[in-house]
């Protein structure tokens, strides 16, 4: 199994192109299966997730072409029945769910995995999909949803931690083929709604809304063939400004959106580290000592909770005590403990984590337990003195495309290897 090793006390410098998102590409790939004609999506990062969703979209019938971040494919004829042994493996392919609702009126579709980082129920979704006239079963660990007709509804989606991204995204995409008007309130807001919308439009639906809590939804009756490019990944934006931060460097980050980064770029800037556009691009350093600072994870545009462990790892090397609270997953501080092993003064007293910052970081064997604290022990180990082991590493090659390869073109001394037992 791969790890990586990585020799920490250099600075960051130069400049990194941020890859497509991959929150944003897999409702977006989803989404072709509501048209029979031919669709292209671009931009999409190399990612063993997104080749992954690539199968699953095969396994249902599609042809699929998947190469150099391109996806062209064409559902001309689909089942409507997912592979178990492929969904159950990452969350994300629950998406496939809505499009096929809307398309064949019926889905079959196993409880889906993913990270380990709290509850994720579905329910939701499945909400959603009853609204909209969807019989519901649950038996044997798959989901069966069937109706004779969809009808548009008003719906209220929000959950215990707010709206859900994954279920407004399926619900959206059931609706646009439903008859009426659908409105879905409490909707997420993420930036990635708005790009599934986008791209929902240029095939021919009709969604209004997104990027607000409202959406609405005027159904059509066939969807057509269409070509999109993806966002760029604010969440790898956001992990490379933090690591430029860690390791008192200056970085250009290209390929950026500043306007989906709002939050981060605020509570940086509250660190003493700087943010600043120009151009189309970011540029980020330290302007001092780094500064305490309070984290609250919200859904969008509050700060985001996929950034919460990168930010943690930054402010155990800022002098003081910062407060960092988890309000959407349960089981997000699994990473404190990996931290600790480099000399972080990190206490959990119920959803926040006491950060103790300023102490120096020394490398250590660590282990990843999910997508985000592999990044987040990485930032760590470029930031320690001497040689970090990340182990584990299968987590991050699910979420970012060519970390190593990116952070060593910034000067980083970070090798892929064999992890040493």
């Amino acid at each position: 199994m791969e790890c990586f090793s990585i020799k920490g006390g250099v600075p960051l410098h130069g400049e990194v192109t941020i890859s497509g998102s991959k929150n944003a590409a897999f409702p977006v790939m989803a989404a072709t299966l509501l048209t029979d004609e031919p669709c292209v999506i671009r931009g999409l990062p190399e990612l063993s997730d997104t080749r992954f969703m690539a199968q699953i979209l095969a396994s249902l019938g599609a042809q699929v072409r998947f190469k150099n971040g391109t996806l062209a494919i064409r559902a001309k004829k689909i089942r409507g029945f997912a592979d178990y042994d492929l969904v159950r493996k990452m969350r994300g392919s629950i998406c496939i769910a809505g499009p096929l609702l809307a398309r064949l009126r019926q889905v079959r579709i196993s409880l889906p995995g993913g990270c380990i980082i709290g509850a994720r129920p579905i329910h939701l979704h499945l909400k959603g999909f009853a609204a909209l006239g969807a019989k519901i079963k649950i038996e044997g660990g798959y989901v069966d949803a069937a109706a004779k007709k969809l009808v548009g509804a008003t719906m209220f989606l929000g959950g215990r931690a707010g709206s859900t991204v994954l279920g407004t995204a399926n619900v959206m995409m059931a609706a646009v083929l439903a008859d009426g008007v659908t409105v879905i309130e409490s909707a997420a807001c993420e930036p990635e709604i708005v790009d599934l919308a986008d791209f929902l439009n240029v095939m021919g639906a009709n969604v209004s809304g997104a990027g607000s809590p409202t959406i609405t939804i005027t159904g059509v009756k066939k969807l057509h063939g269409a070509e999109h490019e993806v966002i760029p990944d604010r969440i790898e934006a956001a992990t490379f400004a933090i690591a430029a931060a860690a390791t008192d460097g200056e970085i250009t980050i290209k390929h950026a959106r500043a306007d989906h980064l709002r939050a981060v770029i605020d509570k940086l800037n509250e660190a003493n580290v700087s943010v600043k556009r120009s151009g189309g691009n970011l540029v980020v350093r330290r302007q001092g000592v780094l500064k305490p600072v309070d984290v609250t994870t919200l859904p969008y545009s509050g700060f985001p909770t996929d950034v919460q462990a990168q930010m943690m790892s930054l402010l155990a090397l800022a002098p003081g005590i910062s407060i960092i609270t988890e309000r959407i997953f349960e089981s997000r501080f699994m990473h404190v403990s990996e931290l600790a092993r480099l000399g972080a003064d990190i206490e959990i007293e119920g959803p926040s984590a006491i950060v103790k910052g300023g102490r120096p970081l020394s490398g250590a064997p660590v282990m990843a337990s999910d997508l985000r604290a592999s990044a987040a022990l990485v930032i760590a180990g470029l930031a320690a003195k001497g040689t970090t082991q990340v182990n584990r590493i299968y987590h991050l090659d699910r979420g970012y495309e060519n970390m190593d390869a990116k952070l060593r073109k910034l000067g980083a001394r970070i090798r892929r290897v064999e992890e040493q037992t």
